[in-house]
């Protein structure tokens, strides 16, 4: 069970980080739009972020298997809580000063993307449903720039001041990890904790990232105003 909480917000925290990369896109090619339907606003009282049924397109193109002609309702739907959210990180990153990502932060981010789809060209393919000519178009590497700019944000708000105890491990160990070994591997010698310990602190510090994006995002839509204008 335990598992399957941490797998969920693993999931979660991938979401929203992943998406980021589509806000940044979105924002860039809105102008090339000439007609396009707002779905929703998103507001802090200063500034106000728009997101349009093809915010919601471009979202689903970028996200492997998923269906685009046309795309479901359950889809348009679940895109839109995750702009929202996005929306929100987006307005909160405004606040810190940035740093110019490097060249080598940007082709490592394309990569980590890549392996989210079976084949380069499967990404580009979808890629070219939404504009880009491919993973090396100047208007895609600028939007992964913003990317690891959101990154960074994300790690310095929720990462950086995670400290994960030695006792944290080995409670995690004794409670979590030995019982479930037993339970899925049966008369397998039990690894010990030295030799899972950084896999254990990988586990603890995600579990406590999405939590606390789970409690940050729930206090931000207290005081951040949506507006949903056209059902999806």
């Amino acid at each position: 069970m335990h598992r399957v909480v941490i797998g969920q917000m693993r999931k979660f925290i991938a979401a929203a980080v992943f998406g980021m990369l589509l806000f940044c896109f979105s924002a860039t090619v809105s102008a090339q739009v000439v007609v396009d339907k707002t779905v929703a606003t998103v507001s802090d009282g200063v500034m106000t972020e728009l997101i349009t049924l093809s915010d919601l397109k471009w979202q689903l193109a970028l996200q492997p298997g998923v269906q685009l002609s046309p795309p479901s309702s359950e889809d348009l739907n679940r895109a839109l809580q995750l702009q929202i959210n996005q929306r929100i990180f987006a307005l909160e990153a405004e606040r810190l000063p940035r740093t110019p990502p490097t060249e080598q932060e940007i082709n490592n981010k394309i990569n980590e993307i890549l392996g989210y789809f079976p084949t380069t060209a499967e990404f580009e393919r979808r890629l070219n449903t939404v504009g880009f000519s491919s993973v090396k178009d100047d208007n895609f590497e600028r939007i992964i720039a913003q990317r690891v700019a959101i990154d960074k944000y994300l790690d310095f708000r929720f990462r950086s001041f995670i400290v994960i105890t030695a006792e944290d491990e080995a409670k995690y160990y004794r409670e979590i990890f030995v019982p479930e070994f037993r339970t899925n591997s049966p008369g397998q010698l039990m690894p010990t904790l030295d030799a899972k310990r950084s896999e254990i602190n990988r586990t603890l510090t995600e579990d406590r990232v999405a939590a606390q994006i789970e409690a940050f995002l729930d206090e931000a839509k207290r005081r951040i105003q949506t507006v949903i204008l056209s059902p999806v």
